[in-house]
């Protein structure tokens, strides 16, 4: 599995950290940066990732910022991206489970790294409740995703 991962500044540390991480596991990882941990805007790395993870060159995406929050959002904005802002390791398991989430978002300042190691490992490998079911709950309200980002591709905005 091919993981595309970036922070900004405040998740810099970690994103050293769980890169390395996934490396010992045997993922193949795509570090979009940044290269330290001086100040830099958090939507030029999550764009990155979500890209990758839309275009298909990852198969997952990890996000590190203060909280996670700003890069969910500006992730969330590419089409074929689902990114989940996870402070627990249910959550990351719900989040793989309900959302099919592709993108993982996760806090640098406010969740150790330790416990951003579980909920990574969580979301690795948990698996979507209705893969290869397209008419289970979840696949369903998946499905109607497809006409809003269908609406974003048509206008060029991607």
């Amino acid at each position: 599995m091919k993981i595309s991962i970036a922070s900004d500044h405040a998740g810099f540390e970690q994103k050293k950290e769980l890169a390395a991480y996934l490396q010992e596991q045997g993922y193949e990882v795509l570090d979009r940066g940044p290269e330290n941990d001086e100040r830099v805007d958090y939507p030029d790395y999550a764009q990155k990732v979500a890209m990758d993870v839309s275009f298909g060159r990852a198969d997952r995406g990890v996000l590190i910022c203060g909280t996670g929050i700003g890069m969910a959002i500006f992730a969330n904005k590419i089409p074929r991206v689902r990114a989940a802002n996870v402070t627990s390791c249910q959550f990351a398991e719900l989040a793989r489970q309900h959302n099919d989430a592709n993108v993982l978002a996760l806090s640098g300042r406010f969740v150790e790294l330790e416990d951003n190691k579980a909920i990574l490992d969580t979301f690795l490998n948990t698996a979507f409740e209705d893969e290869g079911n397209p008419d289970g709950r979840h696949a369903r309200r998946l499905q109607k995703l497809w006409p809003i980002e269908g609406q974003t591709l048509r206008r060029g905005q991607l």
